[in-house]
């Protein structure tokens, strides 16, 4: 085959170009934080009386992780007789018995609890939360996921922002039970600390809209409805009722002072369904409010940032782009020289990679002052993590953009710390699967051969940065395959039906 064309290597420099703009977003997000960051907000002033909250709990099929939620729950620094508990339950598996027994030993504590089980799943979580509004008796309702472990101070350093009329929603910051459990939390956990650290901090206190992480954080009762509630229309309530409360005039505040822990998942399996359900849900929230957003009276630099957040998730097109287009490149006889190739090679590397290292050892220097650099040994594989979750995820943006629909599959955990443990292998919570490993594989293989041929060749410039693509794709597939394998008997009298739908 002719390598020669110029339409391939125009199409190379395009796709980079494109990876550098959404790097050029990232050092955009560094500038703003650390211009912004030392605005840490204030109540206006504080309730003389402390409000009613309703603690909302949505979980499906959670029998690991329910009690210790509902204990955490319990040991809120709050008023006993301002607190309502409301369980809302979709389970399909012995959860629901333990849901019940959970409930039962609150309210002999006193508290008002009440376990709300749905038999049908019409609107997934968004549709639990829904459903349970409608039973709640607080004007504030503080949201949790199943695998969050609130502090016991969270909602008194939380609730008092509420004096402000204005305010719609207090989002908290997540922390990480399991950080160090392995590799892959490791890695999680710097993913995500880039996003709430850096990312959450500098939209909300630049002025930029910021959106709900779906956990961790209280809304205005009154806020969800002026925003039309809660709509399942997207696999990422949170983020289109954030768009829309927030076009609607409503302020939203980001704590990142104030920690909720939580557990992340540990197996590759598990982090690909999260994440396949993250990336899809952002790009049909980005069909739905996008129009939206440019028709309103925003500011430009607000509907800017608002559009290279929404689109974000395009680089994973792009990113698949580039795995055709890397070696047709390496054999084309079209090649920039001297000053030229560094400068203009050397300037798209900067924006697309380094970019990505810099955003997260920011995150990183931030939250962990004194042992940031620890962490720096986990940056190669973040990179490659990176790309091998590329198809997965370029898999998602294009069921968004075709409409494809699917259910909302919800991310196995099973009440890990940061202690070792290998019983959760035998449960029989797994994430779905799907073919994607193989496809994965053979990309690592592809990859290889690239990558010993740059080598063979003397192009060991080229050979050091296409590294992380085999690392990062025979990771991703092989971490996958492994879970195929037998565990041995579940470690519990699990039922079938508890498998994720």
């Amino acid at each position: 085959m002719d390598w020669s064309s110029p339409l391939w290597y125009a199409s190379y420099f395009i796709v980079l170009i494109g990876l550098a703009g959404y790097g050029s977003h990232r050092l955009t997000i560094v500038y703003l934080y650390l211009k912004h960051s030392r605005k840490h907000p204030q109540p206006k002033e504080l309730f003389k009386e402390l409000p009613l909250v309703t603690i909302q709990l949505p979980v499906f099929n959670e029998m690991h992780v329910v009690d210790r939620l509902l204990d955490s729950v319990a040991a809120l620094d709050y008023p006993q007789d301002k607190m309502q508990i409301q369980l809302l339950d979709d389970s399909t598996d012995q959860t629901v018995e333990i849901c019940r027994a959970g409930i039962e030993r609150l309210k002999a504590r006193g508290f008002d609890a009440e376990h709300i089980h749905r038999t049908d799943r019409t609107g997934y979580k968004a549709g639990a939360l829904e459903n349970g509004t409608h039973f709640a008796k607080g004007e504030y309702l503080l949201i949790l996921d199943a695998d969050f472990v609130p502090k016991p101070e969270m909602l008194q350093k939380t609730i008092h922002f509420f004096a402000d009329d204005k305010i719609g929603m207090i989002q908290t910051r997540w922390g990480h039970l399991n950080r160090t459990y392995n590799v892959l939390t490791r890695i999680q956990a710097m993913f995500l600390d880039g996003h709430l650290e850096l990312e959450q901090t500098a939209r909300n206190r630049s002025g930029r809209f910021f959106t709900f992480n779906g956990t961790g954080g209280i809304w205005r009762k009154s806020c969800i409805a002026d925003a039309g509630g809660w709509e399942h229309d997207t696999l990422t309530e949170d983020m289109d009722l954030s768009y829309r409360a927030q076009l609607k005039g409503w302020r939203f505040i980001f704590l990142n002072e104030v920690e909720t822990p939580a557990e992340l998942p540990v197996d590759m399996d598990g982090f690909k369904s999260q994440q396949h359900r993250w990336t899809k849900g952002s790009i049909q929230v980005c069909k739905k409010v996008l129009p939206a957003i440019w028709k309103s009276d925003a500011p430009l630099a607000c509907k800017l940032e608002a559009t290279a957040h929404l689109t974000s998730n395009f680089a994973y097109l792009l990113l698949i782009c580039l795995c055709f287009l890397i070696y047709p490149n390496q054999h084309s006889s079209m090649h920039l020289t001297g000053v030229s190739y560094y400068l203009v090679n050397g300037t798209i590397f900067f924006f697309s990679s380094v970019s990505v290292i810099l955003f997260y050892l920011m995150s990183q220097k931030a939250l962990r002052p004194g042992s940031w650099w620890k962490e720096i040994p986990y940056l190669p594989l973040l990179l490659a993590l990176g790309i091998g979750m590329s198809i997965s995820n370029a898999k998602a943006v294009l069921e968004a953009i075709f409409n494809h629909q699917s259910a909302f599959v919800r991310t196995p955990k099973y009440g890990i710390g940061q202690a070792k443990r290998a019983d959760w292998k035998k449960s029989s919570y797994k994430a779905m699967k799907t073919l994607t490993p193989f496809v994965e594989l053979l990309f690592g293989f592809f990859f290889s051969f690239v990558v010993i041929e740059a080598a063979m060749n003397g192009r060991y410039t080229s050979t050091i940065l296409l590294l992380p693509f085999p690392i990062g794709f025979f990771y991703t597939s092989l971490s996958s395959l492994a879970r195929m394998l037998p565990s041995g008997p579940p470690a519990t009298s699990e039922k079938a039906a508890s498998k994720i739908d």
